[in-house]
């Protein structure tokens, strides 16, 4: 419910603030009072864009405040998803600072439009005749047949299944193109592997060069030992004769003192040094391998891997590793896509099996209150002088799976006898779809706690026994619901529980508008004024007491 509006320093307005009651508001006045301008203030709080040239005076903020109580509308898990504390007095802020730039508040936390539309949406219903096309839309038409059939829990099942149902089409859909193409790219991937498999990767590349090397120069490095041992191990004058010479010379003078002991000790380090570089240098030429088979064999292996280095431009073995362990799974997916496919698709018959049942349970609930919906339209359409009036409603069965089960729903509408049915969009004027919104409106209070709804001019065009009827209709959805009128029908503005006037003042040769929460006497007055356009003429004030008794 709508408690309170502050607006300040928007167009006509300085500053103005009202208090709301429940149950059923009118609001009245002269044509080019600010009614507009008033609604335009609420819408902007409500999300509409902010205009600058709205602002009054540029050099102050403008700003427009309302106040909800929202403890009947069980909003609690839409405040959670959008991230905003709970409040059940809950308060909308709109901004414009004397910049131009705006700003939005819930609870005196800045959000975004997005945001404060969502919430909006939830918290006020404001409707006037240009609106008035929702009501042709099929989607709408089905919300309410759902509302009135109850079927929330169904719809809500209906609607993770059928979000499931897309989600796993999509994968088997995108699983298949992909098949398409991975066969397409299996036969080079599969060439690609077994070029890398056919080689083994196991010993390192500096290794396997290395052992290359000495197979292509084996003949030199024989060569090169052989000499090397003749010098170091020749009988006659090898280096270690020459050695053990020295070292049996310098042992003659090791006691004589320190100092010779020292080089002796040096030279035997060296001799036992050079003893293990000769057995070492006789080990390998021992293990020299004259090869050439095993020498070519290796040639080609290490070129075929500088080819693949080449060919995957990578300069390490570690990498085309990676690249083979890629490989094997791109030809592994492609193996054991069929079987994936396979799954997803049995996955996709069992909730097709569901959703089919789910569908089923909804279409009945639906079948079995259309009669209802039906006499409850026809009889407060005729309470409108729509005395005619005939509905035909029919479901039809859907080839696929809808957004809300598989019924394609047939509103046709009829307002005067013998005239054929049609889509509303067809067969209904502005004003027969104001009141057939109005009455769709009116069944849907008893069944949802319904938002703040604000009727704009709705009842424009109607006159006598139906603007009572329109007013009689509106005090009745006030019941259940709080309920605004901006109206012009003295019968509509008669039946509220509270009336407002708005009106315009002149101040310091500038024009400004107020609104008034009129008292019984004042809204005898207005209404006199309504009826005749001369509040003081006795019939008219007579008559506008006995509407308002």
């Amino acid at each position: 419910m709508l408690k309170e509006i502050t607006i300040s320093n928007y167009a006509l307005i300085d500053y103005l603030k009202v208090d709301l009651s429940k149950g059923f508001t009118s609001i009245t006045g002269e044509t080019g009072a600010g009614k507009s301008i008033l609604l335009g203030g609420l819408s902007l709080a409500l999300g509409k864009r902010a205009e600058p040239n709205f602002v009054k005076d540029k050099t102050k903020k403008c700003f427009v405040d309302l106040l909800f109580s929202i403890k009947n509308l069980d909003l609690k898990n839409l405040f959670s998803s959008l991230d905003l504390d709970y409040d059940s007095l809950t308060t909308i802020r709109r901004e414009i600072i004397p910049s131009g730039k705006s700003r939005a508040f819930i609870n005196d936390t800045p959000v975004n439009l997005e945001i404060l539309q969502k919430l909006s949406f939830e918290l006020i219903d404001i409707h006037s005749q240009f609106q008035n096309h929702f009501i042709i839309k099929e989607e709408y038409q089905i919300d309410i047949l759902d509302l009135l059939a109850k079927n929330q829990n169904l719809i809500e099942k209906y609607t993770l299944n059928f979000s499931y149902f897309k989600e796993v089409k999509n994968k088997i859909d995108k699983l298949e193109s992909s098949r398409f193409n991975m066969n397409q790219e299996k036969d080079y991937n599969t060439h690609l592997l077994n070029e890398i498999k056919t080689i083994d990767l196991s010993d390192s590349l500096d290794s396997m060069e290395q052992t290359l090397n000495k197979l292509s120069n084996s003949e030199e490095i024989n060569t090169t030992f052989n000499q090397i041992s003749n010098i170091l191990q020749n009988e006659e004058n090898g280096i270690n004769i020459k050695l053990n010479e020295v070292r049996a010379s310098l042992k003659k003078i090791t006691n004589i003192s320190n100092e010779y002991k020292r080089i002796f000790d040096r030279i035997e380090s060296v001799i036992i040094e050079l003893d293990d570089i000769i057995r070492d240098v006789r080990d390998e030429n021992d293990i020299i391998e004259f090869n050439p088979e095993m020498k070519e064999i290796l040639n080609e292996k290490l070129e075929k891997i500088y080819s693949l280095f080449r060919k995957h431009e990578i300069n390490k073995l570690d990498d085309l590793m990676l690249i083979k362990e890629k490989l094997e799974k791109k030809v592994s997916e492609t193996e054991n896509l069929d079987v994936t496919i396979d799954d997803e698709k049995k996955k996709l018959v069992e909730i097709e099996l569901t959703l089919n049942e789910l569908s089923k349970k909804i279409r009945q609930n639906r079948k079995n209150v259309i009669p209802l919906l039906k006499s409850q339209m026809e009889k407060l359409l005729k309470e409108m002088g729509m005395i005619n009036t005939f509905f035909k409603i029919e479901l039809h069965d859907s080839d696929i799976f809808l957004k809300k089960g598989k019924d394609k729903l047939e509103f046709n509408f009829s307002a005067n006898k013998g005239a054929p049915l049609g889509p509303m969009s067809k067969t209904a004027s502005g004003g027969e779809l104001s009141r057939i919104m109005l009455a769709l409106k009116s069944i849907l209070s008893n069944y949802k706690n319904l938002p703040t709804i604000i009727f704009d001019e709705i009842d424009t065009g109607v006159s006598g026994e139906i603007a009572n009827s329109i007013g009689r209709i509106m005090k009745n959805m006030a019941m259940n619901m709080q309920v605004i009128s901006i109206t012009h029908l003295p019968q509509v503005a008669a039946k509220a529980n509270n009336h407002l006037k708005v009106f315009k003042t002149i101040k310091n040769e500038k024009t400004s508008t107020e609104l008034k929460n009129l008292n019984f006497k004042e809204r005898v007055s207005e209404i006199a004024e309504m009826l005749s356009g001369d509040e003081s003429a006795v019939s008219a004030y007579d008559l506008a007491k006995e509407l308002l008794n």
